[in-house]
């Protein structure tokens, strides 16, 4: 039971990056600013935006005094544009909100409730729904990390992790700011990983506090960063990046969990393959690693061919999620 009176909860800053979604910018920044508490502050980074972004932050910005517009004067790319806003914000905890997300009621009230009682978690998290827009599936995310509010302790999400239940979803992460900074942010050589990074880093360290509701709506679109990475050429040295930073002695104390949870897995057959090829990384292979990167590329091969309905079943099975 979450009891914190408001008035009591500590500064939160959100951070919208924002580049070319002007048609989402409305409904997002609208869910953030009808939270039951309200933010300190909230910093839209426009990337440099080509469509009329700017003048849809601006409107909410006249009409809303936390919201605050930054403007680059040439684009940045995703994650040094976050980072620049972790640069700027004033409030103990910090969200990251897209602009193609949806935020959903009571996120805030829960998690900044959550985090006064468990001063130790370095973020809380939630369960997500994400809908693949062009697929039409939709699917809940984290539905077997708890059944109650509660504090998860690293060695606990070791054992989540070896049963196939760990899932930190960055769109529902309230992070204490300063074991994000400890984390190094959002490393820009990780890419479209390094939110993956930055969430399993810091949840490995500190453990994280965990809300059984779905607070959060993710919208998966084709031309994502996230989508669109996995194409990419250069997918393979991003992934090894992401290996030699888990082997540099900055990560040494989290490396052996991230190892022993099997949490490399989400990156399926290209990790494995990686690590198989690598004699430096070859210990991130145990059985939790091989067993759940078996059924994450079953997952992704049956969203890919299946039928819609079939697909569904086949996610409502791997998430244990009731899938609307």
């Amino acid at each position: 039971m979450i009891c914190v009176e408001k008035a009591s909860l500590p500064a939160l800053s959100v951070i919208v990056p924002n580049y070319n979604h002007a048609k989402y910018l409305d409904r997002s920044l609208r869910a953030i600013l009808h939270q039951s508490v309200q933010p300190l502050e909230v910093i839209v980074l426009d990337d440099a935006s080509t469509d009329n972004s700017v003048e849809v932050i601006r409107r909410f910005a006249a009409q809303y005094p936390t919201v605050r517009l930054v403007q680059n004067e040439k684009n940045l790319g995703v994650m040094p544009n976050i980072n620049r806003g972790i640069g700027l914000v004033r409030g103990e905890h910090v969200f990251f909100a897209a602009a193609d997300d949806e935020t959903a009621p009571g996120l805030f009230e829960r998690a900044l409730g959550l985090l006064a009682e468990h001063p130790q978690a370095a973020l809380c998290c939630a369960m997500a729904e994400w809908r693949e827009t062009f697929s039409g599936l939709t699917w809940h995310m984290a539905a077997g990390m708890a059944d109650k509010p509660c504090y998860l302790s690293p060695d606990e999400l070791v054992r989540l992790g070896k049963s196939g239940e760990l899932c930190v979803i960055s769109s529902t992460c309230v992070f204490r700011t300063q074991r994000l900074r400890e984390a190094g942010c959002f490393i820009p050589e990780l890419r479209w990983h390094a939110d993956w990074f930055a969430c399993y880093v810091t949840s490995l360290r500190h453990g994280v506090c965990f809300v059984p509701e779905i607070l959060s709506l993710a919208n998966l679109l084709p031309g994502s960063f996230y989508q669109a990475g996995h194409k990419r050429a250069d997918h393979h040295q991003v992934l090894l990046s992401l290996l030699d930073h888990l082997n540099s002695e900055q990560y040494a104390d989290v490396m052996p969990r991230i190892r022993d949870s099997g949490a490399l897995s989400l990156f399926a057959l290209p990790m494995l393959r990686l690590i198989l090829s690598r004699p430096d990384c070859r210990h991130f292979f145990n059985w939790t690693f091989l067993r759940r990167t078996l059924r994450r590329s079953g997952e992704l091969q049956a969203k890919r061919i299946l039928p819609s309905w079939l697909a569904r079943w086949c996610l409502n099975r791997f998430y244990r999620a009731r899938i609307p």
